[in-house]
């Protein structure tokens, strides 16, 4: 058990969420975010949306999954808590000519009534919403009974999986932390979702991180990654040697390809749901 649980403490879920609005926001994540098109687009087709429906995309990020089912004539309210990224995605709409909602909006305590959409959609998003419990009940409240829930979520032995517990060692856990991993383990996941399923399917799909080297990705997204960004911050000049070095290491051990270059498999649940 958590020691924070374990003494009683109430994790402090305000003071993260300022954190982490405060790391997505200081760099340009959308150019890391754009990287991950097709898996939107992969979501968007397993989840098969019906045409003309309202659909809510949940910690939006830049709108890759937005995108991709707006492509396919849905209604899509495209939501995140950083305003930045939600400019992104509108940039990204307009240019496309589609039209899309874009809205502030709390994966842990959406501003939505009940039953209010006919799908529920999040890429890699909403697993990063520090109260877990709270963000999954969300989804399940804003869906309309038969409507469709499709999710995107890093699983625990993919790269980026491995890669959160590497960044998280160099600096100190708040208390009561839960790993975002957790939206890809499939016990987890039956666990805040299958009671309320009339079905529920879970396929662990692979992605491939490739950069021109492991040099280029540690740079890249270093730069661009306003987590990563924050984790070389916070250790400081005297910790940067050993945080380089362990992210390196991870991609040294997963990597596929041996030209120099980096093609490292991140696995990922993709839960497609139909509310009972």
């Amino acid at each position: 058990m958590n020691i924070a649980l374990r003494k009683g403490i109430a994790p402090d879920y305000a003071k993260w969420n300022k954190r982490l609005n405060n790391s997505w926001s200081c760099a340009d994540y959308a150019r890391i975010g754009v990287t991950l098109q097709k898996t939107g687009e992969d979501l968007a087709e397993a989840a098969d949306f019906t045409p003309g429906s309202h659909v809510l995309d949940i910690a939006a990020g830049n709108g890759n999954a937005t995108l991709a089912v707006a492509r396919r004539f849905c209604k899509v309210t495209s939501t995140d808590f950083v305003q930045p990224l939600l400019d992104k995605g509108r940039q990204r709409a307009e240019a496309e000519d589609l039209e899309v909602d874009f809205e502030i909006a709390d994966a842990q305590k959406l501003q939505y009534a009940d039953a209010s959409f006919d799908g529920v959609i999040s890429t890699f998003g909403v697993m990063f919403a520090p109260d877990q419990q709270a963000a999954a009940s969300e989804i399940i409240r804003v869906c309309k009974p038969g409507g469709k829930i499709a999710l995107a979520s890093w699983s625990p032995p993919g790269f980026i999986g491995r890669l959160c517990p590497i960044i998280g060692s160099h600096m100190s856990a708040s208390p009561g932390f839960k790993a975002p991993a957790n939206w890809g383990r499939e016990e987890w996941i039956r666990d805040h979702f299958e009671n309320a399923a009339a079905s529920l399917s879970i396929n662990i799909r692979t992605f491939y991180f490739r950069y021109r080297s492991p040099q280029h990705y540690l740079e890249y997204n270093r730069a661009y990654y306003g987590l990563l960004r924050k984790a070389f911050d916070k250790v400081g000049p005297e910790g940067e040697k050993a945080l380089s070095e362990d992210i390196l290491n991870l991609i040294d051990d997963i990597n596929t390809v041996d030209d120099g270059s980096m093609r490292a498999p991140s696995q990922y649940a993709e839960v497609v749901m139909v509310k009972a």
